[in-house]
């Protein structure tokens, strides 16, 4: 059945997503500093996909492997596809850049020039600049066949040179770099023009030097490059040895491994273009045509001037004074839930959570995951406290977190050295729980409250990733918790059981199942029956094809899907009930949120869980239910606000991928904008 259903692979469903990204950059609507933001975030995006994901295709491609299971897709074919979407994409971000946003920059008064275009006095600058702080990082190097091959250091930019011999008149090439690690990626100017700004690109700062680096030489030309390499550690299916050993001695080999891809000006010629391959031992599956200029992820550092006006308003994070004005936070939350919804809420009150606990000499325990946390933690300096005061503190750090395993080794170093009891990655599988419970002596007995997010603990990512958290003391979720805890301990299953939680690896797939069913039932029934599913991504198979049941079932399905979606809705006889939106705006949308109808008397769940076949069959998830009536209606004005967005919602329909959704509503809604107006309205009822 499967093959006869509709079906994207997920790495083109991905790169619609990332097309998403790509049209905020393009919208006139959007300030003019956050198109470059949306730039910059499109291009970290990309390079993070080719490293990992890319990287893998190629290497299935290079050695003939068709891993344990029968591949679905030929590897070279799709890297084709993927080539030739990505290099649309990348002729569109040309477009954007120069014909948009530098023009956009110069009507404010900020110059980004090319050096064909410096003063006088601004050659001046750029000649010393480059004597004083670069010249001594980059390594020129004349190539030869066969005989110097440079090693190129993952992601560093570097131009490779067109050079004729002055006396031999002899073709050469070269590379220089461009050492932007050191002295950072934009120089400003000095100007004539008091009430303006210039910049230039190191890159050209690089480029008009030239010829001071190869003095007997005349310039013909020079070219961008950029090379990627795997950045896959291979090692989630590892059972034995040191886990934690392997993952640094994986680490220490990164950045040299084998080259993922090579990105270049596309205005190069292909005779030098060929001569680049066989020096880097290169194919035409590793070539990325891109523009001028490369890692344009430095756009985040793009120089602001202090002119707010060219950014969107600011959202102050809205306070939870429940929480953050209370006495004592323990107190407040043995009378009731709170759901907390960063970034509109402050995350002051989870960061609370743990300082309180911490300091509070009625707390004996506290039990935490750590998936991904912020270099600079509150949270993991509360811990750090908590167990230098005595407590049993305990650390779950999964050290699998991909491009944070680094810094979760360092944060697992220092928490063992204050005393805390560390736990690291269990082999064949990832723990991606977002959950932490603190265990309190109340009236000569034990109480337990615990926080389940969607979202990791990591305060930096808290002002921008959009997540659900709920702080509880409701037995069925604490003892639960208390559960998954135990299992993560000790890695005995035997006599764990959930009747509440879903958890992967135990019963998450059934629950899911089940819940879909009833719905399937009671469609099947004349009932009303009906699915609200909000998720980062859907690609599980048998999942997709239970939704695809359903739809044909009568069960009307609303997907809210911010990037990967392997499902195809609209299509007539398999999925008519099925509508799929995406929303891509200031915050990311990251909650996990499952809404479902049960003939009248909806259930509730937040989840850390995104229904793909990994989150599904080989990660610790948790699936939670919601049980406070007030939390339910809050969740439901969220998801029916994001499900009326006219703004910033684009249907991911058959044949509609990526179209802005309109409504024919004249009211204009913005889902992100309404939710903070609604939150906040909500935090200070009692002050309107």
């Amino acid at each position: 059945m499967e093959k006869e259903v509709p079906h994207i692979q997920r790495d083109i469903s991905w790169l619609d997503f990332n097309y998403r990204v790509l049209q905020e950059a393009k919208d006139k609507s959007v300030p003019l500093y956050d198109r470059l933001k949306f730039l910059a975030i499109y291009s970290s995006n990309l390079d993070e996909f080719f490293r990992v994901r890319v990287a893998n295709h190629r290497n299935l491609h290079r050695t003939g492997k068709k891993t344990r299971k029968t591949l679905d897709y030929v590897p070279a074919e799709l890297i084709t596809s993927i080539l030739d979407k990505v290099n649309k994409q990348q002729l569109e971000f040309s477009e954007i850049f120069f014909n948009k946003i530098i023009p956009g920059l110069k009507k404010n008064g900020i110059n980004l020039i090319r050096r064909l275009e410096l003063s006088e006095s601004q050659e001046d600058f750029i000649e010393e600049f480059f004597q004083e702080k670069l010249l001594p990082f980059v390594q020129p190097v004349l190539l030869i066949e066969d005989k110097i091959k440079p090693f190129l250091n993952n992601g560093s930019l570097y131009l490779a040179l067109h050079l004729k011999d002055k006396k031999t008149k002899a073709i050469q090439y070269a590379t220089v770099k461009v050492p932007s690690e050191h002295v950072g990626r934009f120089v400003e100017l000095p100007n004539d023009h008091t009430d303006e700004r210039f910049i230039i690109m190191l890159d050209d700062v690089v480029r008009h030097s030239i010829p001071w680096i190869f003095p007997g030489y005349d310039i013909q030309q020079s070219y961008s490059i950029k090379l990627t390499r795997d950045a896959e550690l291979y090692i989630d299916d590892e059972f034995e040895g040191d886990l934690l050993e392997k993952i640094r001695k994986s680490l220490a080999k990164r950045d040299i491994g084998p080259a993922s891809r090579l990105v270049f000006d596309r205005t190069m010629p292909e005779e030098m273009l060929s001569y680049l391959m066989d020096v880097f031992e290169l194919t035409k599956y590793d070539l990325l045509r891109e523009g001028r200029y490369h890692n344009n992820s430095d756009f985040f550092h793009f120089p602001m001037f202090d002119n707010h006006t060219l950014v969107e308003p600011s959202l102050e994070p809205i306070k939870m004074k429940s929480l953050e004005d209370s006495d004592n936070i323990f107190d407040a939350i043995s009378n009731r839930d709170f759901l907390i919804h960063p970034p509109y809420h402050s995350y002051e009150s989870v960061v609370r959570f743990f300082e309180e606990a911490a300091a509070d000499p009625d707390v004996t325990h506290i039990k935490i995951v750590q998936y991904r946390v912020a270099a600079k933690s509150r949270i993991m300096q509360a811990l750090i406290k908590a167990a230098k005061m005595g407590k049993q503190v305990t650390a779950f750090i999964e050290i699998k977190a991909r491009f944070d395993e680094k810094a979760n080794i360092v944060w697992g170093e220092r928490l063992q050295k204050a005393g805390v009891k560390v736990l690291y990655s269990i082999p064949g599988i990832k723990v991606h729980a977002k959950m932490a419970i603190v265990i309190r002596s109340e009236m000569n007995k034990n109480s337990t409250y615990a926080y389940l997010s969607t979202g990791n603990f990591h305060e930096g990512t808290a002002n921008v990733y959009s997540d659900l958290g709920i702080f509880t003391k409701d037995i069925r979720l604490t003892f639960e918790s208390v559960k998954l805890f135990n299992y993560l301990e000790t890695k005995n299953r035997q006599g764990i059981n959930f009747d509440h939680m879903g958890v992967g690896l135990f019963n998450l797939n059934k629950k899911i199942n089940d819940l879909i069913k009833v719905e399937i039932k009671n469609a099947k029934a004349g009932k009303k029956a009906e699915i609200t599913l909000k998720l980062n991504s859907l690609q599980d198979s048998k999942m997709i094809n239970t939704l695809y049941k359903a739809s044909q079932a009568g069960v009307k399905i609303n997907l809210i899907i911010r990037g990967i979606c392997s499902l195809v809705s609209g299509v007539k006889g398999v999925s008519d009930n099925i509508n799929t939106i995406s929303i891509v705006d200031r915050f990311l949308e990251h909650a996990r949120v499952v809404i479902f109808h049960n003939d009248g008397n909806p259930k509730y769940f937040m989840s850390s869980a995104d229904w793909m076949y990994r989150n599904l069959n080989k990660r610790i998830e948790i699936f939670v239910p919601i049980y406070q009536k007030d939390i339910k209606e809050h969740i439901q004005i969220l998801m029916n606000l994001q499900l009326s967005d006219n703004v910033k919602a684009r249907s991911v329909n058959h044949n509609k991928v990526n179209k802005y959704v309109s409504n024919n509503d004249h009211v204009l809604t913005r889902s992100q904008m309404d939710t903070y107006r609604y939150i906040f309205r909500k935090e200070n009822e009692d002050d309107l």
